[in-house]
């Protein structure tokens, strides 16, 4: 993994990071709702939504620098790529997590996450992060719920890797939308930079 030590000297969120370190629930998530009538549209092109989606939440978390960072004890990292990790259902009835690599150009991102997911849902083991790495992001759809608010399972204060969510896509006035969730650590994350990945989301579900 590549990654720069952030200066704690001039980042000008210090204080704010050292402030919420110091909670004991530093998590909060935002959901809002995504138009994805592209991307459905795409649908008879061959382009799987739920691809689709990942793709655009990498794309959303590699438009905003603080979205890869994290924190190590009271070091703070930039990555420069993270891996998406996503729940995948297994044949057996339980589910394995695949990582799959965020690259730019849609079609090679598109043909390495059909392979990762291929393999994980044939079965094998769960492959849970154990914590050895930090350059990751969780994702987990919801196809069965058009669900207005959502919330992970976290081990503690100390966890600072985002997680993403989304729900059922619904029809709506002739269009198509989805409910998507942000998960964060307010040590390195505010209400601006979530925006800001909400935006950078939707502008890539319109480009796939």
């Amino acid at each position: 993994m590549t990654y720069q030590i952030v200066d704690m000297e001039t980042w000008p969120r210090a204080a704010q990071f050292h402030l919420f370190r110091s909670y004991q629930q530093p998590h909060y998530a935002t959901t809002t709702r995504l138009d994805v009538t592209h991307m459905m549209a795409r649908k008879s092109d061959g382009i799987s939504p739920y691809r689709a989606c990942l793709y655009g939440i990498g794309a959303g978390l590699h438009a905003v620098p603080e979205l890869r960072m994290r924190f190590r004890d009271d070091v703070v990292v930039a990555h420069d790529m993270v891996t998406l990790s996503m729940t995948v259902p297994t044949e057996g009835g339980s589910f394995g997590y695949a990582y799959v690599p965020f690259v730019a150009d849609f079609g090679t991102f598109d043909a390495q996450a059909k392979a990762s997911i291929d393999d994980v849902a044939q079965g094998g083991a769960l492959k849970a992060n154990n914590g050895e790495r930090d350059d990751l992001a969780y994702l987990s759809c919801m196809p069965w719920l058009d669900y207005t608010a959502i919330n992970n399972a976290l081990p503690g204060p100390d966890d600072c890797i985002p997680r993403v969510s989304w729900g059922k896509i619904v029809a709506k006035d002739g269009r198509w939308d989805m409910a998507m969730t942000l998960e964060v650590h307010h040590a390195l994350v505010d209400g601006a930079q979530v925006g800001a990945y909400f935006d950078a989301v939707q502008a890539a579900l319109t480009r796939v």
